[in-house]
């Protein structure tokens, strides 16, 4: 699915998502993706299942930097498991679950209000 959107050129912003992968400013990435304004970050999880505190570590090494993670979790929305929610939140970053296209979108919009976000993009 394609999402149109003005963002300033130096934020990452998520054109596309769909035929197992997505279109991040431009570039095509197969498989699941961590996203922020900087950085992309290939992400070993390909369902919620498979997510630990090591996969996120390149947004928790920016834990300062980030107030929510964006969690799209594939087709549809699924808990995030506890013991993941506490850390993040002990980190000080907001997790926020939803379906892949959802954060996708809201990932968009928050960085174009220029909050602190960074989204973990399961692959669709």
């Amino acid at each position: 699915m394609e999402l149109k959107m003005e963002i300033p050129a130096s934020r990452r912003v998520v054109e596309a998502y769909g035929d197992g992968g997505f279109r991040v400013s431009g570039e095509r990435h197969l498989g699941s993706l961590l996203v922020t304004p900087e950085r992309v970050f290939p992400w070993v999880a390909t369902r919620i299942d498979e997510m630990d505190l090591a996969s996120l570590a390149p947004l928790l090494a920016m834990a300062e930097d980030l107030d929510i993670v964006l969690i799209g979790c594939g087709p549809r929305m699924t808990l995030l498991p506890r013991p993941l929610r506490e850390a993040l939140s002990a980190a000080g970053i907001a997790p926020e679950t939803m379906d892949t296209g959802a954060a996708c979108r809201t990932y968009n919009v928050l960085i174009q209000e220029d909050r602190r976000v960074a989204a973990a993009l399961i692959a669709l």
